[in-house]
């Protein structure tokens, strides 16, 4: 039985939500940023959790399981990461407001078996409805400085929930990682 899992992520929200779910663990974020060709959002979000994961893999045994994962929100096919500064966050979430957007999070297992390395990669998306918001709240929201490590420039479990009109799909996803979704893949490879 595999016992040892290892997030290869530094966020504090992954490491919340695989708590909450009652998974023990220990944290080796990937180093760098990642790139890929990869265009269309699915695609693209497992191609980056795959370039974290196989960092990491380097380091495991047939006792490890690495989990990288990836969070992108994508407004009209185009990707929005993590603002560089105050003046992106602001531009970002002039588009977001008053809209509906996709946040996509890849994720990709990889472990060890019979000596070979072995890599599941899959994505959730989940549709985000925002109410209209003026430039004043917008001004205001990235005055509490949240916006500045997460994709999109929000955080839905923030101070941000108050624009947030519905979601379609999986919350934990847009929060940084689809946690039902992982354990139910972590469930086979760890038994």
């Amino acid at each position: 039985m595999r016992r040892n899992i290892i997030l290869a992520s530094a966020s504090p929200r992954r490491r919340e939500l695989l708590t909450q779910i009652g998974l023990e663990f220990r944290v080796k974020p990937a180093e760098g940023e990642e790139e890929t060709q990869e265009r269309e959002p699915g695609r693209r979000v497992e191609a980056l959790s795959l370039h974290k994961a196989m960092q990491i893999a380097e380091e495991i045994d047939e006792d490890t399981v690495v989990i990288g994962a990836d969070t992108l929100v994508f407004y009209r096919d185009r990707a929005l990461g993590k603002p560089k500064d105050e003046e992106e966050a602001e531009a970002m979430l002039g588009l977001l407001q008053g809209n509906t957007h996709q946040v996509y999070t890849g994720v990709t297992l990889v472990w060890m078996e019979e000596g070979a390395v072995r890599r599941r990669s899959f994505h959730e998306k989940t549709d985000v409805f925002v109410y209209p918001m003026t430039p004043e709240e917008i001004t205001a929201y990235i005055g509490t400085g949240e916006p500045m490590d997460k994709a999109g420039a929000y955080g839905i479990q923030g101070r941000f929930a108050r624009y947030i009109r519905g979601i379609s799909g999986d919350y934990t996803n847009v929060v940084g990682l689809p946690a039902g979704r992982v354990y139910q893949e972590l469930k086979g490879i760890l038994s």
